[in-house]
């Protein structure tokens, strides 16, 4: 038992509506890792099942398996999205990526995290351990602020001129979601650039994600400053980032911005191996610097 203790795996895994991410620890000389357009929730445990045969693992090997998924909220949701990997590893676990996000953003201490990539949404948590939530309900009803919403509000922008024919190839795509989202950067690059339609849009943008932050943050009542940190590709951007803090500002809110600790799948495979601490706290611990 020792020796198969010694030798299973701990698997975490990411899955956004963009991308799927998925990391395999062993032991410190044992690492193995995989990113690839996400699958959707459906797709997860076939996907899986490859990675198994390619990495040669099997159920007794793989020891835990904790997955950070889009769309899952209840305990219910959870409990069914574990019995679609049933069979993939001894110990199955999943909770909600936006969560993992913010473990890895804010650990277990209150504040907000704003998430902004393909969609958009804001999570919450106050002192006692509640959370709360604004957006997060996908292209169809929310994403405000989101790439998709500023790549939706550009395509509307340009109307039915010379970039028709674009729009309509890019709403008869397999994936129109992604692809409009992929126009984000470029409407910023035109915004900084001087366009005037696209600074429009990129201050809209930040103003509803400043909203977002705001609604969860006075949800659970927290005292300013409020500790707020961020995820996602979008907020990745510093000077978009800036104007939204800057909208939160207008909109009356304190705030303590914090750099995220880790990313997502850092905490989530954190969780999965048992440790307590993000990779950069352990390494300042050891008198080194992160890597």
């Amino acid at each position: 038992m020792r020796r198969r203790a010694a030798e299973a795996w701990r698997i975490g895994v990411d899955l956004g509506g963009t991308w799927v991410r998925v990391t395999a620890h062993r032991d410190r000389n044992r690492l193995r890792r995989f990113t690839g357009p996400s699958p959707g929730p459906t797709g997860l445990a076939p996907l899986l099942g490859r990675l198994w045969r390619r990495w040669r693992l099997s159920r007794g090997r793989a020891d835990t398996l904790l997955v950070a998924s889009r769309g899952v909220w209840t305990p219910a949701e959870r409990r069914h999205r574990a019995r679609q990997l049933r069979g993939l590893a001894r110990e199955i676990r999943v909770i909600s990526d936006a969560e993992a996000a913010y473990l890895g953003a804010l650990g277990e201490g209150a504040g907000v995290v704003l998430l902004a990539g393909t969609g958009s949404m804001a999570l919450g948590r106050d002192p006692r351990g509640k959370w709360a939530r604004a957006g997060g309900l996908g292209p169809l009803l929310g994403d405000e602020g989101s790439a998709f919403w500023i790549g939706r509000e550009w395509l509307r922008a340009i109307g039915s001129g010379p970039g028709f024919a674009r729009t309509r190839r890019i709403l008869a795509s397999p994936d129109p979601v992604a692809r409009i989202a992929a126009l984000a950067p470029g409407v910023l690059r035109r915004a900084r650039a001087g366009s005037r339609p696209a600074r429009r849009i990129v201050a809209s943008s930040q103003d509803a994600l400043a909203r977002l932050l705001v609604t969860s943050a006075r949800a659970l009542g927290l005292k300013p400053p409020v500790r707020v940190s961020w995820a996602g590709g979008l907020l990745a951007d510093a000077r978009f980032r800036a104007g939204v803090f800057r909208a939160l500002r207008r909109h009356g809110l304190r705030i303590e911005a914090t750099a995220p600790r880790e990313s997502a799948l850092a905490a989530v495979a954190r969780m999965a191996t048992g440790s307590s601490q993000p990779a950069s706290v352990r390494a300042r611990s050891r008198g080194r610097r992160p890597q």
